[in-house]
């Protein structure tokens, strides 16, 4: 299936797309909210300015994908691949990325306020000036991440890996410490 496709059959209320293979599709600025795409391969997908609120990609494959300024409220993308992906600016806001694969991903400017990101692999990952209130990090790994001009309100990060992480002041690392991160320099 192709993108053209794909559109036309959202279109006349189709909502199932498990499984499919979107490989470098160009969805920009299309409206699929509400569609599930469970493990459907979106690699390299041009997703700009998308609306995606409340879709599923469980288990999908987005490596390199291009969501900037796309809207992925409340969708669920756990266990989901987007390891170099772009989600500058995007709306992440009550998204499920928990057991994803984060690596390199840019969430700069992005909303991640209320998300999931237990157990994540977020190593790379630029969160500058994200805003993650209330955002979950427990078991996740931030190794190296920057995390300039971001902060952590009431966040959660039990067990979450903070080493050679970029942005991070002394009363913040001791913050993290008393709140049961493991923070290194």
């Amino acid at each position: 299936m192709d993108a053209k496709e794909l559109l036309e059959q959202y279109a006349a209320g189709q909502r199932n797309f498990r499984d499919l293979d979107l490989f470098r599709a160009d969805l920009n600025g299309a409206d699929l909210s509400g569609a599930s795409f469970f493990r459907t391969n979106l690699f390299g997908a041009n997703l700009f300015r998308a609306n995606l609120v409340g879709v599923t990609l469980f288990n999908a494959t987005l490596i390199g994908a291009n969501l900037y300024c796309a809207n992925l409220s409340g969708a669920d993308l756990s266990g989901a691949n987007l390891s170099g992906a772009n989600l500058s600016g995007a709306d992440l806001s009550g998204v499920d990325l928990s057991g994803a694969d984060l690596g390199g991903v840019d969430f700069s400017h992005a909303n991640l306020s209320f998300a999931n990101l237990s157990q994540a692999n977020l190593f790379r990952a630029n969160l500058v000036d994200a805003k993650l209130d209330r955002t979950n990090f427990n078991g996740a790994d931030l190794r190296e991440a920057n995390l300039n001009d971001t902060l952590l309100s009431q966040a959660l990060v039990k067990a979450a890996k903070f080493v050679h992480t970029i942005g991070l002041t002394a009363d913040i690392e001791e913050e993290l410490r008393q709140q049961g991160a493991i923070v290194t320099a």
